[in-house]
């Protein structure tokens, strides 16, 4: 059983997503009725588990503060930074609890299982993240446009969000990190270059990142049959 209000929920919103060619962040585009932004916030908000959400947005981000959701009195915003690493560890510097997840701002189809699970193992000293496992054929390029060669995919995982840690140790871990000029792509890594081994938990594929324009539509999609399952 998690006790409530244990954790606080971090979501780096500071990128522009420049592969979805749009004139806006891509998370404050419209989906399902608002923007994909406030359908992920929307997400964590109804778990009793996470008592408080941390948003960091661009400085000069004129979109947040015209949200509704921005007035929600558990939603604080924090300055974001270059990147994501930096965005993260400015919020949690603003994180009192013991426990912290970090979900991407443009991931809004996370289902409440997917998160009452990544919770659950994240409980423990090596943190946790959800994952899907690879399922097409693998292969590794030459650097010239030609196959160099295949790769086993039998242990090959896509990592998620959100990504579960004790605050202290992953606080330590970015800030180490970025110091030494190591590349961290999400927090696993930076945990993994501390010596921690995060546990992957088999979350949803429907659990997508949008990232390019027709990930916008199939966000939708995912959205409706969540919604229709719970009719």
């Amino acid at each position: 059983m998690i006790p409530d209000q244990s954790f606080t929920a971090v979501v780096p919103a500071a990128g522009i997503g420049s592969r979805m060619a749009a004139e806006i962040p891509k998370q404050y585009l419209p989906l399902a009725g608002c923007t994909v932004l406030e359908q992920t916030l929307a997400r964590l908000l109804n778990h009793p588990a996470i008592g408080r959400i941390i948003v960091a947005t661009a400085e000069q981000d004129p979109w947040f503060e015209r949200l509704a959701i921005a007035r929600e009195p558990r939603i604080l915003r924090v300055n974001g930074g270059r990147e994501r690493a930096d965005s993260v560890l400015n919020a949690l510097a603003h994180v009192e609890t013991d426990w912290v997840l970090v979900h991407d701002a443009a991931r809004p189809c996370l289902h409440r299982a997917d998160l009452d699970a990544v919770l659950a193992a994240g409980r423990q000293p090596q943190g946790a993240l959800l994952a899907s496992r690879v399922r097409d054929t693998m292969k590794r390029g030459d650097g010239q446009g030609a196959i160099s060669s295949s790769v086993p995919r039998d242990e090959l995982w896509h990592a998620l969000t959100p990504q579960c840690f004790a605050t202290a140790p992953l606080r330590q871990a970015l800030n180490d990190a970025l110091v030494a000029g190591c590349a961290i792509t999400d927090e696993a890594s930076a945990m993994e270059w501390a010596g921690f081994h995060p546990r992957l938990v088999e979350g949803r594929a429907d659990n997508i990142k949008i990232t390019r324009p027709e990930d916008l539509g199939l966000a939708g999609f995912f959205l409706q049959q969540m919604n229709e399952s719970k009719l």
